[in-house]
């Protein structure tokens, strides 16, 4: 469990909000370790909330993939198999080679040149080897990508899947060779979105995606299931 001495979480907005954004920190974050119990009661206490709140944060987490709730038995944080894995990265990878393809034709100039400071953000916390920042503008890239698709279908199944494939993303960074890796795959991609090749950047897209996925796949295969949390 966390720490006595964590300073509360929930400070502002809805209980139930702060609870769901503090737990899916903790989660993501890797101080909620997978298969851990979540002891309500000392949750309750470490956020200053009731019960009730926190139920209902916990059953939003169900459905992100975040926690599992067992009857009688309580809640858990989730762990993820090398089977889910695949099966997940599969569909995000389509879902963002489409995303690129039609962000492609969408965008303005001004979408595109907001991309491209993104990214110059992203590197310049790659080139410090700040890990976490690093992350956060990658996802940040990922997801802007998707939203300028102009489909809010794919958008809202996206953000469905990528709740479940964030803690995974992260942690395929942890080597620096497939950090490293993944950065030079960002590079290729956003030289073909600002070429406008939409074609291209799908296909790159695709690939720099599936490699995650295979990364954390042969982790998963070699027993290492309970490594996938966070480092700061």
């Amino acid at each position: 469990m966390m720490n006595e001495q964590a300073p509360r979480l929930i400070r502002r907005s809805s209980l139930f909000e702060e609870a769901v954004a503090g737990l899916r920190e903790l989660i993501l974050s890797g101080r909620l370790a997978p298969g851990e119990r979540l002891v309500e009661a000392d949750l309750c206490e470490d956020f200053g909330i009731s019960r009730t709140p926190l139920r209902q944060a916990l059953k939003l987490l169900e459905t992100e993939g975040l926690v599992t709730l067992h009857r009688n038995r309580g809640a858990y944080v989730s762990v993820m198999t090398a089977q889910e894995v695949a099966e997940l990265f599969e569909v995000v990878s389509d879902l963002e080679r489409l995303a690129v393809r039609l962000a492609v034709e969408r965008m303005s100039d001004a979408d595109l040149e907001r991309l491209e400071k993104r990214h110059d953000r992203m590197m310049r916390h790659y080139r410090a080897g700040k890990r976490r920042p690093c992350f956060d503008a990658d996802y940040a890239i990922h997801n802007y990508i998707v939203e300028k698709s102009g489909n809010s279908l794919l958008v809202s199944t996206h953000a469905a899947l990528m709740a479940r494939a964030r803690r995974g993303r992260y942690r395929a960074l942890f080597s620096r060779e497939r950090w490293d890796e993944a950065m030079s795959e960002h590079e290729a991609f956003m030289a073909a979105i600002l070429a406008r090749d939409g074609e291209e950047a799908g296909r790159l897209m695709y690939e720099h995606v599936m490699r995650t996925g295979r990364v954390l796949q042969r982790e998963l295969e070699a027993g290492n299931s309970g490594e996938l949390v966070s480092r700061k």
